[in-house]
Formats: structure tokens, C-alpha cells, sequence
């Protein structure tokens, strides 16, 4: 029993050394969006933990004269984790009211400023230094891509605590100006820190790599007890990178695992070598796809016909009497023209034509179960990413991971649905920006609405869920007397563990999807720590960042247009009546 856990814990230690996407060495046993949720979380957390941890050590064994040593600088492959972990550097800001809740304690005092760069500064190397801070690795890590970005210019605000009286500013001054920095914004105040004089907010703009050399001067002063590299309220220099146009999701097909029969004994398709052949194949063509390609074709066998079929007609049979109306009228709506039918599979490409006609909803290839990051994400650019695999012949009512037949019978019809279409949408729009522990919630939100969710429809329950809508097993026990059904509130529903083993013992009941949709949008503005708020142009299909005064007013006159246009149409439609 120790060995098989050892063995599991090497397994995932594996995957937090081999990259942040997971792409190999994730336990096989978890494959809901939640699970990953959970395990990307403790991936960033160890890696990050792993990586600076490290460069402290490092720097601790190297003497502090010798500047130039190699083993003093990060290596590539800790470049490469910190750059999938905290992506992009942000230092501006103007908000800084605050700071003196952010400063560190004094540190051991060191000897005056000795030394300045030189007239070339891009021959410095940057030193890890013992003290180094996270926000600085961070920036250490953006400065070392390449000699431009060492030389790019940094705005960035630092925080002094000064032992001696406001004289030592001058010299403060001049380091900066010996580094080839501009003063931008100075301010201070008198320190509630018992020994200390003044603390000092001075906002600089400087070459990345001079920024570093100059907080590393300025720890070596005597008059000063400590160096701050500040993380502003109101901007987080350790924000994820998130996509702002749809070209971006080439960049966000991360997967839990690579191809799954290949990692789990207990997948129906593991000793089946033509099956692990064909799934390869296919999910080979999903990496390859990039945005605006047409979606490939597969010409799928008589065999995965047959088993879409067994679960096409089992879904006919039930969906009258359990599935919500939204779900029939758009399933009829793709029986009518063709698409639906249980001789053939669809194809991704005619699916994704029918859903951007009725909701702006499109769709991509996927090679298997995305992150959970990754795959909300894609739903704020109204995407959808879908593989083109088939299930086992040999379970073809069950799969373990998402098939075509899971996402075409069970996501799709809905995401043709306009009201359906703006909540998954939202859903992947609050992730954008989002930390880790809030991607779990709203993983878990997605769980138990868009998989498992059911709806109140004439006072009968329904379901909504593609999880239910694809698996006759778990939609009959879903809407039995055995499980729990609670009215959907995203604040508790956010926090409810939830079983990926065996049927669910909770199930959310939704009102309707309007009032599912009210009250997430409540729970969005008031439970998520994003300071900024986001937008998607279907125009220029890009995410905006509403964190302008000029950026609101633009988003101001098109909605006065709109309202506008709505007076008009009110006005006639009101004259019409009266006539």
C-alpha cells in the first residue's frame, strides 16, 4: 500500500516538474474540470514555491563577490516554469495610498552605495540575490528573455525605510540617476516603525535590468533598513496572463493529460492498440489546428457510427419526457436539418455553422480534457472546444473523459440556445483574470450547472446538464427520489464537493436559466477579487479591459446608441398598438 502510494505521489510530482500545462503524468484517475481545477492550483503553488526556493539556495552558495558567477543566474528550465506560472509583469500604477501596509522589516545593515552601471549597462549581470522577493524573480525572469527586454523600460514603485533623517535622500536620488532612472512620483512620510526615520514611496521608470541592479545598490546602504519592489492594490504584478483576442486560444489547449488509454490501465480502450492508434491520430490533428482553419473531417468507422447511434437513440427515447424545452426545440431544430441523425456522426465544422447562425457560439478541435483555466477562457470568445474522438466500442454508454458523443448530444443543442449561450459565456468571462482558488469555485459552479444542472420547467424537474443529457444512467438517477435537490446558489454551489467516482448525491435546481443567470451575476460582483471588469467586442472578437475612464466612455456611447434604437422601436410599437 506505501508503494502504490509513493508511486502515486512520484507520478504527480512528475507532473509539477514537467510544466504548468499538465500535459503528461496527471493522475488518470481525475478527469472533471473541478479535479483539474484543484491540481493546476497545487501545480502553480509548488512550482513557484520550488523555483525561488531554489534560486535562494543557489545564491546563498555563492560568494557575494563574485558577481558574474553562472550558477548565480536562472536557468532555463526554471525560466520556462516561471514564465507558465506568472506570465506578464505589471508594475505601473497610481494608486498608492496603501503602500505602508506592504513594507517589509528591517534588514541587517550593509555598507554604502559603492557602485553604479556602467555606459553600457546591458553587459551587468542580474543577480539572484538572498534577499530576492518574488515580485522581483518575476521581473528578473521578464528582463532575462532577451537583451531588449533587459533594456525595456520598467515603470516600477519602490518603498525605503530610512534610518537617518530626510538627508539620505539625496544620495537616494543620485544612485537612481546613476542608474539612468527618472523620478516620476515621490512621497513620504514618518515611519511608525520603531527606529526608522521616513519611509519613502519613489516611483522610477529604468531599464528592467538596471531596476534590479539599483534595488540590490540600495540594500548594500547603511542608511537604510529595507527595500520594497511594490505590488500596488491596484494592479497585481502576478495577474495571469489571460487570451484578449480568439487567435489567443491557440495558446489554451493545454491538456490534463495527453492521450489517456495510453496513462490509465483501467480506460475500456488500454489494451486495445488500434483504439490507442486512433485516438493518437485525431488528437494530432487538434494540436495542429489553428484559428481561422476550417475544423478537419474525420471520416469516423462503422464502429464508431454504431455506438453513436446506441447513444443517439437512447437520448431520443428519453429526451421528451426529461429534458428541458430549450434542449428538444434546438435538438429538433438539428434532426430538421440534417445534422442530427443516428446513421452518421456530425461533423465539427457543420455543428459549429448551425451554432454561430443561432447564438455566435463556434467551435474548435480539442485533443482531449482541457485545464480548467483554459477551457473557461475559451468560452468568453463564445468557443467551445470539443474533441473528435469517439468512446470505446466497448462502453457505449459510459466514458471516462469528454467524446464527441458527450459534447455533440450533450453541450451543443443548448449552446444553440440563446439564453444557454449568454450564461456559459458569462462563466468564461469572470475566469479571465481570475486566481486560482476562484477557478475552482467557478469550476465547480460549471459542475453542477452546465454538466449535471437541472432546471424547474411546469413544476417538473428537468435537466440541462450535458452530463445528464449524455448518460441515461446518471439523468434517471438525477431525477429520481434518491439524490438531494437544492435550489442553485452560486456562493454554496461554488463550495459543494461533488463525487466523480459515482452518481452525484447533491443536485442544483435552478429556477430558470434567467434567474440562474441573475443570481450568478450577483455572485460574480461581489465574490470575485478581480479589480478590473471585462468585456467581449463580438466586433473585433477581442476582450476589453474596462479599466479606463476613456474605455467607458466609448462602451457608454454604444449603449446609449442601443438604448436609442430601443426608445424608437418602444415608441412605434406603442403608436402602432394605439392607432
Amino acid at each position: 500500500m506505501m508503494a502504490v502510494a509513493a508511486a502515486q505521489k512520484n507520478r504527480e510530482m512528475f507532473a509539477i516538474k514537467k510544466s504548468y500545462s499538465i500535459e503528461n503524468g496527471y493522475p488518470a484517475r481525475r478527469r472533471s474540470l473541478v479535479d483539474d481545477a484543484r491540481f493546476e492550483t497545487l501545480v502553480v503553488k509548488q512550482t513557484k514555491q520550488s523555483v525561488l526556493e531554489e534560486a535562494r539556495q543557489r545564491s546563498n552558495d555563492v560568494p557575494s563577490d563574485n558577481v558574474e558567477a553562472p550558477e548565480e543566474r536562472v536557468s532555463e528550465a526554471e525560466t520556462e516554469v516561471v514564465n507558465d506560472v506568472t506570465t506578464g509583469v505589471v508594475l505601473e500604477g497610481e494608486n498608492h495610498q496603501s503602500y505602508a501596509e506592504e513594507l517589509e522589516g528591517p534588514t541587517e545593515a550593509q555598507p554604502e552605495i559603492t557602485s553604479a552601471p556602467s555606459d553600457e549597462p546591458e553587459n551587468h549581470d542580474i543577480r539572484i540575490d538572498a534577499e530576492l522577493t518574488e515580485e522581483e524573480m518575476i521581473l528578473a525572469n521578464a528582463a532575462s528573455e532577451s537583451k531588449e527586454a533587459e533594456l525595456t523600460i520598467q515603470k516600477a514603485a519602490l518603498v525605503l525605510k530610512m534610518r537617518e533623517g530626510i538627508g539620505s535622500l539625496a544620495r537616494i536620488l543620485k544612485a537612481i540617476e546613476n542608474f539612468k532612472g527618472t523620478v516620476t512620483h515621490l512621497e513620504t512620510r514618518t515611519s511608525k516603525q520603531t527606529g526608522m526615520q521616513f519611509d519613502i514611496l519613489v516611483r522610477v521608470d529604468m531599464s528592467r535590468q538596471n531596476l534590479l541592479l539599483l534595488i540590490r545598490a540600495l540594500r548594500q546602504s547603511s542608511s537604510l533598513a529595507g527595500v520594497t519592489l511594490l505590488a500596488d492594490n491596484s494592479v497585481s504584478i502576478k495577474d495571469p496572463w489571460f487570451p484578449r483576442h480568439a487567435s489567443d486560444l491557440d495558446n489554451c489547449n493545454h491538456l490534463m493529460t495527453k492521450y489517456e488509454p495510453e496513462l490509465d490501465m483501467n480506460h475500456p480502450g488500454f489494451a486495445d492498440k488500434t483504439y490507442r492508434e486512433r485516438r493518437k491520430t485525431i488528437a494530432e490533428i487538434a494540436f495542429s489546428y489553428k484559428y481561422g482553419d476550417p475544423i478537419p473531417r474525420i471520416d469516423y468507422t462503422a464502429e464508431e457510427i454504431s455506438t453513436w447511434k446506441a447513444v443517439f437513440d437512447t437520448v431520443l427515447d428519453l429526451m421528451p419526457k426529461h429534458a428541458c424545452s430549450e434542449y428538444s426545440r434546438v435538438f429538433k431544430m438539428l434532426q430538421d436539418d440534417g445534422i442530427f441523425r443516428p446513421d452518421r456522426i456530425p461533423q465539427l465544422e457543420e455543428m459549429s455553422a448551425f451554432m454561430k447562425k443561432h447564438t455566435g457560439f463556434t467551435l474548435r478541435p480539442a485533443a482531449g480534457l482541457l485545464t480548467a483555466r483554459d477551457f473557461l477562457a475559451s468560452l468568453a470568445f463564445r468557443v467551445f472546444q470539443s474533441t473528435q474522438y469517439v468512446r470505446h466500442t466497448s462502453s457505449p454508454y459510459h466514458t471516462p473523459e469528454p467524446d464527441c458523443i458527450h459534447e455533440m448530444l450533450g453541450h451543443m443543442p443548448l449552446l444553440a440556445d440563446p439564453s444557454f449561450a449568454q450564461f456559459s459565456q458569462e462563466i468564461g468571462l469572470a475566469s479571465l483574470g481570475a486566481s486560482d482558488a476562484e477557478i475552482e469555485k467557478l469550476s465547480t459552479v460549471y459542475w453542477f450547472t452546465v454538466e449535471f444542472g437541472l432546471c424547474k420547467e411546469a413544476g417538473q424537474v428537468k435537466a440541462y446538464g450535458a452530463g445528464l443529457l449524455s448518460s441515461y444512467g446518471e439523468l434517471l438517477h438525477a431525477i429520481s427520489d434518491k439524490p438531494e435537490h437544492r435550489p442553485f446558489e452560486p456562493a454554496l454551489t461554488a463550495v459543494q464537493p461533488y463525487q466523480d467516482q459515482e452518481y452525484q448525491p447533491i443536485y442544483y435546481v435552478a429556477e430558470s436559466f434567467e434567474d440562474a443567470k441573475d443570481k450568478f451575476r450577483r455572485w460574480v460582483a461581489t465574490g470575485m477579487s478581480r479589480a478590473f471588469e471585462v468585456r467581449y467586442n463580438p466586433h473585433t472578437q477581442r476582450i476589453e479591459v474596462l479599466d479606463s475612464i476613456e474605455r467607458l466612455e466609448s462602451l457608454m456611447s454604444q449603449m446609449n446608441l442601443e438604448m436609442l434604437h430601443l426608445n424608437n422601436a418602444y415608441r412605434k410599437l406603442k403608436n402602432s398598438a394605439l392607432a
